[in-house]
C-alpha cells in the first residue's frame, strides 16, 4: 500500500510540473487570464477533475504559475550572476543573463513577468500583490549587486538610480524585440546601453568585465 501511495504522489508531482510548465508558456503570450483548467486539461490530455485536485480555483492556478515562472527565471537569470564574486562583473552578468533570457525566449512570449505585470498592474488582489512582491524582489537584487560593487570601489552614484536604469534597458529591449523583426539588433543595442551606463558609473581604473 505504501509503495502504491508513493507512486501516486510521484505521478501527481510530475503532472503538476507538466501543467505548470505549459501554464507559464501560455501566460507569457496570453497572460494569466488566458489560463483555465479546461484549456490545460485539453492541451495536456488530463481530466479536469484531476487538475482541480491540484488547483482548486483559477486564482490558485495563476499564483502557482507565477511561482513556477519565478523558479525558471531564477535559474536562467539570477544563478549565473550569483555564481560570480561581488563587483561590477556580477552586475554586468545579471544584465547580460536577463537579456539572454529574453532573447533566447526561455518563455515563448518574452519575459513572463513583463507580460503578466502589465496585465495585473492596475488591478487589486492576491495575484497583483504577489507580482508586486516579485518585482520588488528583482529590483532589490539589482540594487544589492550595485551596492556591493560600489562598496568595493568599482561603481559610484546612487544604486537605486542605476538599478532603475538597467532595468529600463532590459524591459525596453524585451518589448521592442516582440514588436520588431530585427531582434538581434535590439539586444545588441540594449547590451551597448548597459555597457555605456556601467562605464559611466565605473570608478577610474576599474577593470570592465567586457573589455
Amino acid at each position: 500500500m505504501e509503495t502504491r501511495t508513493d507512486g501516486r504522489l510521484v505521478r501527481g508531482d510530475q503532472t503538476r510540473r507538466a501543467v505548470l510548465r505549459r501554464a507559464v508558456d501560455i501566460a507569457s503570450i496570453d497572460g494569466l487570464e488566458g489560463l483555465s483548467i479546461g484549456r490545460l486539461a485539453g492541451e495536456l490530455e488530463i481530466s479536469k477533475s484531476g487538475l482541480f485536485a491540484h488547483f482548486g480555483s483559477k486564482e490558485e492556478l495563476q499564483l502557482a504559475t507565477i511561482r513556477a515562472a519565478r523558479r525558471i527565471y531564477a535559474d536562467a537569470v539570477v544563478e549565473p550572476a550569483h555564481a560570480l564574486e561581488p563587483g561590477i562583473g556580477r552586475v554586468w552578468k545579471l544584465s547580460e543573463s536577463w537579456l539572454d533570457y529574453s532573447e533566447q525566449r526561455v518563455f515563448p512570449g518574452g519575459c513572463f513577468f513583463a507580460r503578466v505585470t502589465h496585465e495585473f498592474a492596475a488591478r487589486s488582489g492576491p495575484v497583483h500583490d504577489f507580482l508586486v512582491e516579485v518585482d520588488h524582489e528583482w529590483i532589490a537584487l539589482i540594487e544589492q549587486y550595485v551596492t556591493e560593487a560600489r562598496d568595493l570601489g568599482e561603481l559610484t552614484g546612487d544604486p537605486s538610480q542605476l538599478a532603475f536604469d538597467l532595468n529600463a534597458f532590459m524591459e525596453s529591449a524585451n518589448l521592442s524585440s516582440l514588436l520588431r523583426d530585427d531582434t538581434a539588433a535590439v539586444f545588441d543595442r540594449a547590451r551597448q546601453s548597459v555597457r555605456t551606463r556601467l562605464e559611466a558609473a565605473a570608478t577610474a581604473g576599474t577593470r570592465l568585465p567586457w573589455a
